[in-house]
């Protein structure tokens, strides 16, 4: 007989940090899910490519988004901003920062997240 499993980010499993920003990973059997808290100044191409070297953000992300305004500028140069409320489907090829003086807070649904892969 399986078992419900319950957590909360209060607790999470694993913690990864990098310039003004923190992932809390939660692992729920075969799945795993992230909470990402970006502090106002985030930005992808400051505080993530200096550490992957790549020229923008190759992960998709599928996120539910609880606050602050994200703005993401793809490749093309198209652009978008994610509110609150909002769930995004980015895909690989894009940049992203905070707009404003309030963190966003993303849950990270399905993607991969600095080595950890969320699904």
């Amino acid at each position: 007989m399986k078992n419900a499993v319950v957590k909360n980010f209060s607790k999470p499993d694993m913690i990864r940090t990098c310039p003004k920003a923190r992932l809390e990973l939660l692992r729920l059997g075969g799945a795993t899910v992230g909470r990402t808290v970006f502090e106002p100044g985030w930005r992808w191409t400051t505080s993530v490519q200096p550490i992957l070297k790549t020229k923008s953000c190759e992960t998709p992300h599928l996120q539910f988004h609880l606050s602050g305004v994200l703005r993401v500028r793809m490749d093309n140069g198209s652009e978008v901003d994610c509110l609150p409320g909002d769930v995004s489907s980015l895909p690989p090829g894009h940049d992203a920062w905070v707009v404003g003086d309030e963190s966003v807070v993303v849950v990270e649904l399905h993607g991969r997240i600095d080595g950890v892969e969320t699904r």
